[in-house]
């Protein structure tokens, strides 16, 4: 075998890094099939997360590790990780611990629609998008 069907066929874990020292991660809910939300790992991040079974990541503004929830409360616990075929984007499937993912009090992070269809420039269209907390209580800030 190649190094290349090695990665794509074989069952050797070797995720494929960025130049950054990342790859990206996507987070469903395991029981309704929605994004919850998209992040990078280091290899910190994802070891912590593959010994923990909770979601850890590494920020790109803060340039920091981060578990999810650490600030919130808002876990996301992590019951299946795939890798994709060529080791360079990682999919995570999660019960969340609590009433939405993202920072801006919404369970998801995608809650805004792009319209298709339409010449010129996009408006962004709301959708699912109530809020399920508080982030300046549950933050203190935002």
């Amino acid at each position: 075998m190649t190094a290349k069907s090695d990665i794509e066929e074989g069952t050797a874990f070797a995720p494929k890094f960025d130049a950054d020292g990342l790859v990206t991660c996507v987070a469903t809910d395991v029981a309704t099939g929605d994004v919850l939300m998209v992040a990078h790992m280091n290899k910190d991040a994802l070891a912590k997360t593959i010994a923990t079974g909770e979601a850890w990541f590494y920020s790109r503004s803060r340039r920091a590790l981060w578990k999810k929830g650490e600030s919130s409360g808002h876990v996301l616990r992590v019951t299946e990780m795939r890798v994709d075929c060529d080791q360079d984007a990682v999919w995570i499937r999660v019960e969340p611990q609590g009433p939405g993912a993202c920072h801006t009090g919404r369970r998801s992070c995608f809650y805004r629609a792009v319209p298709l269809g339409r010449a010129g420039a996009a408006t962004l269209e709301f959708r699912d998008a109530e809020k399920t907390f508080d982030p300046k209580a549950t933050y203190g800030k935002n």
